[in-house]
């Protein structure tokens, strides 16, 4: 069976970002990601809510394109062209090659894309497609990259957790930048 895992970037308190979706504080670099770039090889999926599928898809098709673009730019882009991407809305209703649009019930879709052969699935980013998902509990892995900041409001990572979700610790790595990468498997009932 497929997994699905969550990749975020998160402040010390939990946030994802601003009040306003700001995420202008969150620190990055060439090691991580490189280290990124391992488990999007194990991907051939990418979830995501419509904002950020909206974002991303503005971005990255062709940011690998220029001639100065970053070598994280090239390969992100290059995976994010090859991969299938399932999106949560309920406002979009098109087709798109390589892209799937879903609404209705989360838990009948995501668990049929869970059962179809294939790699992982990542969703990058999306809180509140995540928050669906923690729900139903449908997440097996948390990727959770913790930004050595408090902002004291914002957007959370978790918010209306309605049932307990046991985690498993599986690695931890510090990063140059001060993030710490926080490896997290769910312990399912």
């Amino acid at each position: 069976m497929r997994k699905i895992i969550v990749s975020m970037h998160v402040t010390l308190d939990g946030f994802v970002a601003g009040v306003n979706g700001e995420m202008d504080f969150f620190l990055l670099d060439d090691e991580m990601f490189d280290f990124v770039g391992e488990f999007t090889d194990q991907a051939d999926a990418a979830l995501y809510g419509r904002v950020t599928w909206q974002m991303m898809d503005g971005y990255w098709p062709t940011a690998g394109d220029g001639p100065n673009a970053s070598k994280h730019d090239r390969q992100h882009s290059k995976w994010y062209n090859e991969v299938e991407k399932y999106v949560l809305s309920n406002t979009i209703n098109e087709t798109r090659e390589k892209t799937t649009f879903i609404h209705g019930d989360i838990l009948k879709a995501i668990s049929a894309l869970k059962q179809k052969p294939g790699k992982n699935i990542l969703i990058f980013g999306s809180p509140s497609a995540c928050h669906e998902l923690m729900k139903c509990n449908l997440i097996d892995e948390y990727w959770l990259f913790i930004n050595p900041i408090l902002l004291g409001k914002g957007i959370p990572l978790f918010a209306n957790i309605e049932n307990n979700i046991k985690l498993q610790p599986l690695l931890t790595k510090v990063f140059p930048c001060g993030v710490t990468a926080i490896h997290y498997s769910t312990a399912k009932t």
